[in-house]
């Protein structure tokens, strides 16, 4: 060790050998004790320097670690880097300008390092100290801001963002893991509090905060006229009808510009250059890596020095050594440092270098005789005794603590002794002899000095997890993008489909009131009070060719009325077929003990919350004794295979059979290669049955299933005919239902009589409609996916040939394939030609809708063999296909296919081990609409995956339901909307059920009238943007109790100030509408002499009672009118007329109840 400590006192670049994966870690963290400066390491890769930060954080939690990621973007790209990568940069530098108080290291990766970097001068002053009590001037905070590259927008969510209301202010500084709230009454700082960017409401107070830049460049004048000059001294004066030049010039930011980022500043400097006297690590193939990016920025330029087609804007490339560092750069950078290479393997004779001494552990789960599990932890305790001899301390890794606490369990079976810790600190100190059991992120165990460490992968095999990452919540972002907008069909409860044409302040008893403006049939106009905004619904995301009702019309009426007994038919099968199979009786099985572990165990993913909820749900329906009738639903790649596998697991074990039915013989394929890996170490026999085998496997396949030596059989509809018979079928499970023919689910409902059934469809289903289901059919949602799948990156930019054959070239030379998607047939021709003129030498084939069903699982066989490169097609790549090969997706006119759409075909790639990549473009000469703009933006920021089930409930399309409650269902949801149908169905399910604590729907279908004479709105001056606006209508619209109304006032509050008292009025009338409702008042309309309350249909559900509390209101003021109508005759103020109404409703509530239902 005395060697490794001399490398940091001598410049030039030294060997240490012996660093298998992991050990790296542990010397980082010894340098880093011993080392007065600053360390730099240098990772291959950001996954590497993802698991080096996550290990170093376990081991030296002591330590200040910075992460300087590379651009996620390509060299001379028309797109712009990811804005939380930029900000994590510029945070990093800014760090660094500052004094450490702490042990620091800079992780960062061979393409993060060459680029060069603002100068430091450019971050000097920039940063802020923001602390409570103290004066700070809005008005410098605003420019402040905008000048170190904050964006202001309405709803601050992503790094770098700030949004101002008044006194308040919301930003997202660079570095932090939440944004903050600043609390300013004049100039001086009354509070800082973080808040969720999902909920938008406060988490907790700060005392303090620093401001630090989120950009590499600002937009002032000095900035912007070093770039004008710069740019017409490299490319001329003829340049300055560029775009980029004029976006610039007139201060305003634009896409890609930070490829340009040396013509803002007066030179450009170098990470190394933040760091004095720092020692230098680098990963074993950081060499080849650099020579490989050098190649890719050389090949980039020449590729945009290329002339461009007509209508494509020129890229005017910068020089490369302006932007990056060269060989000559490199080369000197190393030699002026301390700087260590870590070698993997033990050092060869007469190599020069130092051995660390580390060697890479035993990997039992491939060394273990016969592939039999229960040979591995035997090997382990033999293992773990010799090293306990030689005095090193055995440590088993788990990527999770679900992983960890099934290890441990599976190691006490095996009477080994086994300590948990949580901290390396604690851990160091273990004696030998017993194993430590971590939850640390190692992919390969290693042995060095006096400890040994043995991975989750080395005892179990294979493995893809990666530990799991915070999670955005989706919901606000989709919730904004996909808000009634203005040219939106809606469906109003009375009155039908009609279009929303905007907010409109009106008059409504001399008050200023906000309603929304319909517009019907013959343009006819319908104002709604936005208290009112609950009887509104979107009609869903497919609007075209749909009539508008007329205002007053019985079309309507009658339509709704006659769709009512429909689905109240629908919902009484439903409910019949529930009580029907509750009666029948099933096999109990349960899972067996011991190997039930250890098959868990081989799942190569740490499970979701929603999988292992799915997974008990299953073995609590096969242990109950009545056969069960689950569907499982989850996008592709989000574990639904697992639930099955599990299932079918607890079937044959117990003695029964399992049949697999799929749609398809490539589906087929694909599950029996999964089930026939899974159960390759235990006695069960998995076959096949589809096109795809010959006739004597078939013939010896159904004699297999008829005498019991076949356990699990995966098959097409060929397993439906008469010639299959089974000797005891126990449990069967059907893929992807939806896509079987009438013939077939008649045969598959025989099938399922008495034995347990397991469905799974990749259909997304909203959440609203499982809970209109709920009881009637059991249902499982998995709406999170693994936590270790990469995120897929998504740019948004108009078609660009050089971007496109990179990534298409880029996927090819990885050997994965690409999905390339146009919405329309007729743009297939004209995309492939544009492709062959882009990659000549790609192999591509098209699919689409008018292929026949043979033809078109041809196609999809050949393409998922690796017969091609590319498959062009129209929005069919089929949902339940898992291709993990294909991880780039190309979508040509991305701006023509919706929300919901736009995230399923990106849900497609990026399912393996490798990242995928989804570019959503359009022509270089078509403008995008706002709406269009808004959707594509959300796909991006949506990259954190995970949304796809709330952007379901969002944005579904009409397949979605109709696939699951039958095709005639489609055409009922167009008829009235997708969401008022499924209000519909949820009432006619809980109407049939007859569930307590219910109104009937008849008495929901209404909404009360309430005319107070009072300004009832949310000012545009308090919630300046119009999209937040209305979804805080909406949401106000559906409180439900005092409760709800308290936490929407304090959330107010907190996002926006003082509530005015137009949005207080806006509060209390949404609490006398539900006082109403209970008390079945119609309409209540209130002055300043009094007010009147009608009744629904003129009558009032305890007469007897209203007629003698009327008669105990001494001053003669109350009475009932001829007309059924309740007056009350009393002088009121403004105020007074909110807390009379609240006195009468309640009375009249407490006699509505007193009433037995």
């Amino acid at each position: 060790m005395n060697e490794i400590r001399a490398t940091r006192q001598t410049s030039g670049l030294t060997q240490i050998w012996g660093v298998p994966e992991g050990y790296d870690a542990f010397l980082l963290a010894r340098r880093l004790s011993e080392h007065d400066g600053p360390l730099l390491h240098v990772a291959r890769d950001d996954a590497e320097m993802a698991r080096i930060g996550e290990q170093l954080a376990f081991i030296a939690p002591q330590a200040e670690i910075l992460r300087f990621p590379a651009w996620d973007c390509l060299p001379y790209d028309r797109v712009s880097p990811n804005p939380a990568i930029v900000a994590e940069r510029v945070a990093t530098l800014t760090c660094l300008l500052e004094k450490p108080k702490r042990p620091r290291i800079v992780l960062t990766t061979v393409n993060g390092l060459i680029q060069r970097v603002a100068p430091r001068r450019a971050f000097e002053g920039q940063s802020l100290n923001i602390a409570t009590g103290e004066a700070l001037d809005q008005e410098f905070l605003i420019e402040l801001l905008v000048a170190n590259g904050y964006n202001r927008t309405d709803t601050v969510m992503e790094p770098g963002e700030f949004a101002t209301r008044g006194g308040i202010f919301d930003i997202f500084p660079a570095g932090e893991a939440e944004p903050v709230r600043l609390d300013l009454f004049g100039d001086e700082v009354e509070n800082i509090r973080g808040f969720d960017p999902a909920t938008q409401r406060s988490t907790g107070r700060r005392d303090a905060l620093v401001m630090r830049p989120v950009a590499d460049f600002s937009l002032d004048a000095d900035s912007i006229s070093r770039f004008r000059t710069g740019w017409r001294d490299l490319f001329g004066q003829a340049a300055a009808e560029d775009p980029m030049y004029q976006h610039v010039s007139a201060g305003r930011r634009h896409a890609g510009m930070e490829h340009w980022l040396p013509l803002f500043h007066e030179h450009m400097e170098t990470l190394i250059d933040y760091l004095p006297g720092v020692s230098i690590s680098l990963a074993q193939q950081a060499e080849e890596a650099f020579t490989a990016r050098l190649e890719m920025i050389a090949d980039h330029f020449e590729a945009r020095r290329q002339p461009t087609r007509e209508g494509e804007v020129p890229y005017r490339a910068l020089p490369s050594h302006l932007m990056y560092l060269d060989r000559k750069g490199w080369e000197a950078m190393l030699a002026g440092h301390p700087a260590v290479v870590f070698m993997p393997f033990a050092q060869p004779d007469g190599a020069s270098g130092i051995d660390a001494g580390g060697r890479p552990g035993q990997m039992f789960a491939r060394t273990a005789t016969d592939g039999m599990r229960e040979n591995v932890f035997p090997m382990l305790a033999a293992r773990m005794n010799e090293w306990a001899q030689t005095g090193r301390r055995t440590y088993v890794t788990a990527w999770s603590r679900g992983s960890a606490e099934r290890l441990g369990v599976l190691l006490r079976e095996y009477h080994l002794p086994v300590q948990s810790y949580t901290t390396w600190h604690e851990a160091a100190r273990m004696k030998a002899g017993t194993i430590g059991l971590l939850t640390l992120g190692l992919e390969r165990g290693f042995v060095a000095d006096d400890m040994a460490f043995v991975s989750e992968q080395d005892l179990l095999g294979e493995r893809i997890s990666r530990p799991p990452r915070r999670r955005k919540k989706a919901d606000q972002f989709i919730a904004e993008a996909s808000e009634i907008a203005e040219g939106d069909l809606v469906v109003h409860q009375d009155y039908g489909i009609g279009r929303y044409d905007g907010l409109e302040t009106i008059g409504v008893g001399s008050a200023p009131h906000d309603c929304l403006r319909l517009i019907y049939d013959g343009n006819e106009k319908l104002f709604l009070p936005v208290e009112n905004i609950e009887l509104l619904s979107r009609f869903g995301s497919e609007q075209t060719g749909v009539a508008l009702d007329k205002l007053g019309g019985v079309s309507w009426q009658s339509r709704k009325a006659k769709m009512k007994q429909r689905i109240r038919d629908m919902a009484g099968e439903l409910i019949r077929t529930a009580a029907a199979r509750a009666l029948r009786e099933a096999p109990a099985l349960t899972p067996a003990e011991g190997l039930w572990d250890e098959f868990c165990a081989r799942f190569p993913f740490v499970e979701t919350e929603d999988q292992s909820r799915a997974i008990a749900d299953v073995l609590d329906d096969m242990a109950s004794g009545r056969p069960m009738d689950r569907l499982v639903c989850g996008d592709v790649g989000f574990g639904k295979t697992e639930v099955a596998l599990r299932a079918a697991f607890v079937a044959a074990m117990s003695g029964g059979q399992v049949a697999v039915v799929v749609p398809t013989t490539l589906l087929a394929r694909q599950h029996y290669r999964t089930f026939a890996a899974r159960f390759s170490d235990l006695p069960i026999k998995v076959a096949q049955l589809s096109r795809m085998v010959t006739g004597k496997e078939a013939t010896a396949v159904r004699k297999g299933l008829a005498d019991g030596t076949v356990n699990i059989v995966i098959g097409t509809h060929a397993l439906l005919a008469k010639t299959v018979k089974f000797a005891d079928l126990g449990l069967l499970i059907v893929d992807e239902e939806q896509h079987f023919g009438v013939a077939h689910k008649e045969k598959l409902k025989a099938l399922r009589e008495d034995v347990h059934v397991l469905t799974l469809s990749a259909t997304p289903l909203p959440r609203t409609l499982q809970l209109a289901l709920t009881g009637v059919r059991e249902m499982s949602l998995i709406a999170t996916p693994p936590t270790d799948r990469l995120a897929v990156r998504t740019f948004i930019m108009p078609f660009d040939s050089v971007v496109i054959r990179e990534a298409i070239q880029r996927e090819r030379f990885r050997g994965g394939q690409v999905f390339c998607v146009v919405p329309r047939i007729e743009d297939l021709d004209r995309m492939a030609a544009r492709l062959h003129e882009i990659v000549p030498d790609a192999r591509m084939v098209q699919a689409h809708g008018r292929l026949s069903p043979t033809e078109l699982e041809r196609v999809m066989t050949e393409f998922s063999d690796g017969k091609y490169d590319i498959l062009l097609s129209t929005n069919i790549v089929e949902s339940g296909l898992d291709m993990p090969a294909v991880n780039t997706l190309i979508i040509h006119r991305a701006d023509m296919f919706g929300l919901g759409q736009l995230y399923q075909l990106r849900g497609r790639v990026g399912r393996g081990k490798q990242r995928g990549y989804a570019y959503l473009t359009w022509p270089q000469t078509h403008v995008l609409s706002a709406a269009a703009q808004k959707r594509l933006e959300v796909m991006q920021t949506l990259d954190t995956l995970g949304a796809g089930f709330t952007l379901a409930s969002h944005d579904l399309d009409l397949r979605g339901a109709g696939n699951l409650l039958g095709d005639e269902q489609s055409g009922h949801i167009r008829e009235v909307g997708i969401e008022l149908y499924q209000q519909m169905l949820e009432d006619a399910v809980a109407d049939l059920r007859h569930e307590k604590g219910r109104r009937k729907a008849e008495d929901r279908d209404w909404t009360p009238n309430i005319i107070l004479g009072l300004p009832v709105l949310i000012p545009d001056t308090y919630v300046p943007d119009l999209p937040v606006r209305l979804g805080l209508y909406r949401r106000i619209s559906a409180l439900a109790n005092d409760a709800e109304i308290e936490a929407m006032q304090a959330e107010l509050i907190d996002r926006f100030g003082t509530l005015p008292d137009e949005v207080r009025n806006l509060l209390d009338v949404v609490a006398l509408k539900r006082m109403c409702r209970t008390a079945g008042v119609e309409r209540l309309e209130a002055g300043p002499k009094g007010m009147v309350i009608q009744f629904r249909n003129n009558s009032f559900v305890n007469p007897a009672g209203l007629v003698t509390w009327i008669a105990q209101q001494k001053d003669g003021k109350v009475r009932l009118r001829p007309d059924h109508k309740l007056a009350i005759i009393r002088e009121m103020t403004n105020a007074q007329r909110i807390t009379q109404a609240r006195k009468v409703l309640g009375a009249l509530n407490t006699l509505a109840e007193a009433v037995p239902a």
